[in-house]
């Protein structure tokens, strides 16, 4: 994930450990992907079309 959003996007990725399956993905502190709430991990470049816009 962290070297398709350098790759797509030119973003710096920071992995922030946790515990029971969460991953979720932050821009400026708001969630813009959340694997809760659709209940998978995302699909590849998913994350950076949802950053896009």
């Amino acid at each position: 994930m962290a070297a398709e959003l350098k790759q797509a996007l030119g973003l710096e990725a920071e992995l922030i450990r946790s515990s029971g399956g969460i991953f979720d993905v932050a821009v400026d502190g708001a969630v813009v992907y959340s694997k809760r709430q659709t209940g998978r991990f995302p699909k590849p470049g998913e994350v950076p079309g949802i950053i896009r816009g």
